[in-house]
């Protein structure tokens, strides 16, 4: 069982890049790099970590790291955690966090176990943190844009209009991100060419810089390239030609002290995982996708839009009847029929909401009429639900998770497994390691055999994931799109 657990910090809207970054001109100056000294050690290591069953990593939210897409969670450090996770065989909660400066401390602090970011491997940080070994390589690039024109030029007539040669940075002003290793870059080069770059550090994410530079708001900054040649797919007027470092390793961060465990471990992780096919199939689907640019510029890519589907006017329609978010009944539809209208399973259910005919009919609704009415019928049906647990489990937010099991496998082998779990001395009204537990053995004869079993045989571990999957993706939403709470 995993957890994900999501905190996201609001993103500045794209509309006030260019007066925030004027203001930041005005009071902006450099932040010197932190020692350890400076933070409060952690002492959490893999013992701990394992005791309870739970690895708290921080990732950063962008269209490579971490997104939400049509419903489902994705992103290259989001798939790696989970991998990892599956590894140590527990649990995984994600904070996101786009400030550089505030994720180190929030790693020394102990707040989180682990940085899964890319970070390039310097010496200025090993002053801070202890990185794993590499989890990948590449080098930083001056992100530019083309002339206007460039389709009809030659090359040498764009280079010519370009920086090529790092020597006429001088008197350029190029915008970094606070903290990031392209700042300590741009300070390095600034010496090494013995002139003055204008290098301003500004807390905004590398992406949306390379926003502002292709839509004419700044004329520099630096990215790593791979992330530069995805953003390439969305804006292809920017030039990426230009390298400003040689390789460099990109690897995750454990605080400095007291992690020597966790760090072994996920060294041990990341030599085994990076020569399988499954590190170079998710390598390619987020840094060498022809589909990226069709994904950022859908109606359901989370950071460009508040949408989650097509559905979405009907779950917050029809969401506030029975006192739920709205993202929390497009989970459900998700899990349900993938937001496919005329999805049908083998057993005849049918629609968004995957509901029997017969359901339909106990509610006067004709499921098959349209999208809209399928939606009603199931608001209907988990109306009806909420009703028949109402007085059972008097805490909402544990009787959502009974609404969520019974609406996947009926309420009766709910209603069977808070049976074995009174007669066996746990609580009738509590999910977790509770009633959840003897749903899970309700296909044992021993348990669907039981004088206090109505409804016999039950493959509970299918209701038992369902409620963890819907929960899962909802703490997802809650944190990217807005509700109705």
């Amino acid at each position: 069982m995993k957890r994900y657990t999501i905190k996201i910090f609001s993103l500045i809207n794209r509309s006030y890049f260019i007066s925030l970054i004027l203001l930041l001109l005005i009071i902006s100056c450099d932040s010197g790099t932190k020692t350890v000294n400076d933070y409060l050690p952690g002492n959490r290591d893999l013992d701990a970590i394992r005791e309870q069953g739970k690895l708290v990593a921080l990732t950063d939210f962008n269209s490579i790291s971490y997104f939400i897409y049509r419903g489902e969670p994705m992103g290259f450090q989001f798939e790696l955690l989970r991998e990892f996770a599956d590894y140590l065989q527990i649990e995984l909660e994600i904070i996101t966090e786009n400030d550089l400066s505030l994720s180190f401390e929030m790693l020394n602090k102990g707040e989180v176990d682990l940085l899964a970011l890319n970070l390039t491997i310097s010496n200025e940080r090993k002053k801070v943190v202890k990185f794993t070994h590499p989890i990948s390589q590449t080098r930083q690039v001056l992100v530019q844009k083309r002339p206007e024109n460039w389709r009809q030029m030659t090359k040498d007539e764009i280079d010519d209009l370009l920086v090529r040669n790092l020597l006429d940075l001088a008197d350029k002003t190029v915008y970094v991100q606070s903290g990031s290793s392209y700042a300590q870059r741009m300070k390095n080069l600034q010496n090494e060419i013995g002139d003055t770059i204008h290098i301003v550090e500004v807390p905004l994410e590398v992406e949306e810089l390379i926003t502002l530079v292709a839509e004419g708001g700044i004329n520099y900054t630096v990215s790593d390239e791979n992330i530069a040649l995805v953003n390439r797919t969305y804006y292809p007027d920017i030039d990426l030609e230009t390298p400003v470092s040689f390789e460099q390793n990109l690897a995750w961060a454990v605080r400095i002290n007291g992690s020597d465990k966790l760090l072994a471990e996920l060294n041990k992780w990341i030599d085994g995982f990076k020569g399988t096919e499954r590190y170079a199939l998710l390598y390619a689907k987020y840094f060498e996708n022809s589909r990226s640019k069709q994904i950022v510029q859908s109606d359901y890519f989370s950071l460009g839009t508040a949408n989650i589907s097509r559905w979405d006017n009907y779950f917050k329609k029809y969401s506030d009847s029975i006192g739920w978010d709205w993202r929390l009944l497009a989970s459900l539809v998700l899990q349900e029929s993938r937001f496919d209208p005329d999805a049908q399973s083998w057993s005849g259910a049918y629609g968004l909401m995957q509901l029997m005919p017969s359901t339909g009919e106990q509610f006067g609704i004709d499921i098959f009429s349209s999208p809209e009415n399928n939606i009603k019928a199931g608001i209907k049906y988990i109306q009806w639900l909420q009703e028949l647990f109402e007085d059972k489990v008097p805490d909402e937010q544990e009787r959502i998770k009974f609404i969520l099991a019974s609406y996947n496998v009926g309420p009766g082998h709910v209603l069977d497994a808070r049976q074995l779990a009174r007669k066996n001395g746990r609580d009738p009204e509590l999910w977790d390691d509770n009633v959840a537990y003897y749903l899970l053995r309700k296909s044992d004869p021993e348990f669907y055999h039981d004088p206090v079993v109505e409804h016999g045989f039950c493959r509970g571990e299918e209701p038992y994931n369902y409620v963890i999957e819907v929960l899962d993706r909802y703490d997802h939403y809650k944190n990217f799109i807005e509700g109705n709470e």
